[in-house]
């Protein structure tokens, strides 16, 4: 193509392209286009103005890509600050069933122990139980705290936590049953392994103890199974949008959600590896780290989105958009 006829078919274009726009999208659509013409321009008429013209201006392109991908790290804080609670305010009908049905996978579990023996054998397995009852009868009952150093159980036990919630949350794609059946088993576990202490009269000492590192940990494990029932009911339920329009927006929302609960397994972790080894602490300390774990948990993923939807900020689009930008 001679260069004139080139520069005839695109000069309109190119012209656009000296508009500036905040939308990342066209930034980067811009870009992308600018680069094939400028590979055309490179390869056919090397030496030209023409070349040089798209050079300057793809460089400036990426310049402002590069420029908003600065600015944008500021939405980490709004993710936090703003986009996860809101999320759990959009979801908090979920977030509730989810809790129910967990709390009586826990008391199945609890019912299923008192009545037959055998059952808890069945779900911790001979060795474990064995260990603990062992652990028991030498005076020390949570010693399986103090088997490994601090930092490898706190690598172990975090790699091991982020792995049960992203299989809990990948098992929801199956209409929501996986994720079900992964905080049913997990309930279960739980009742059973608590069951064990209450029943040798160690229910409030295993509370004070395991309970330190338990309430963040089984709380996000809870938070990650709601993660995956959203991903299976924006399927099954895609209201007015189309059945994959519904699932991308539902996976798009879900997997924020899990991205978000990395810090507070890594924070389980810490306790579980760090603090619950300490298995003879002033009761005063084990209740404070409790009841504290327990008002961030209720605070961030209860409290504060009320009061974030309460003042009017929402999610558009994947922005937060404040009151006074809400126009619709």
């Amino acid at each position: 193509m001679r260069e004139g006829k080139f520069i005839d078919q695109n000069v309109e274009r190119w012209k656009n392209y000296l508009e500036d726009s905040n939308d990342p999208d066209v930034q980067a659509d811009k870009f992308i286009h600018l680069i094939d013409d400028l590979g055309y321009a490179k390869a056919h008429y090397p030496s030209s103005k023409t070349t040089q013209f798209l050079n300057g201006l793809a460089a400036r392109q990426f310049q402002k890509i590069y420029q908003y991908r600065k600015i944008d790290h500021s939405r980490l804080i709004n993710f936090w600050r703003y986009e996860l609670p809101l999320l759990f305010g959009k979801y908090r009908t979920i977030y509730l069933f989810t809790l129910l049905f967990f709390i009586m996978s826990v008391s199945v579990g609890v019912i299923a122990s008192i009545h037959d023996r055998n059952f808890i054998r069945t779900i911790l397995g001979d060795e474990y139980v064995d260990m603990t009852e062992e652990n028991i009868q030498k005076g020390d009952p949570f010693g399986v705290y103090k088997q490994q150093n601090e930092f490898g159980m706190f690598v172990r036990i975090a790699t091991n936590n982020i792995r049960v919630s992203f299989y809990t949350y990948v098992f929801g794609i199956v209409a929501g049953l996986g994720s079900l059946y992964m905080l049913f088993s997990n309930g279960i576990m739980l009742g059973t392994f608590q069951h064990i202490f209450f029943a040798k009269g160690l229910g409030w000492k295993s509370i004070l103890v395991i309970w330190i590192h338990g309430t963040l940990e089984i709380s996000a494990i809870v938070i990650a199974g709601t993660a995956g029932i959203i991903l299976g009911f924006s399927f099954i339920f895609p209201g007015t949008f189309s059945r994959i329009d519904s699932l991308k927006r539902g996976a798009k929302d879900s997997v924020k959600v899990v991205i978000g609960l990395i810090p507070f397994f890594l924070l389980a972790a810490f306790f579980e590896g760090y603090v619950t080894r300490y298995t003879d602490m002033p009761i005063a300390v084990s209740v404070t780290i409790l009841l504290l774990s327990a008002a961030i948990i209720i605070w961030y993923f209860i409290i504060y989105p009320g009061l974030l939807q309460r003042s009017g900020i929402i999610i558009q689009e994947g922005k937060v958009v404040f009151p006074s930008e809400n126009i619709s």
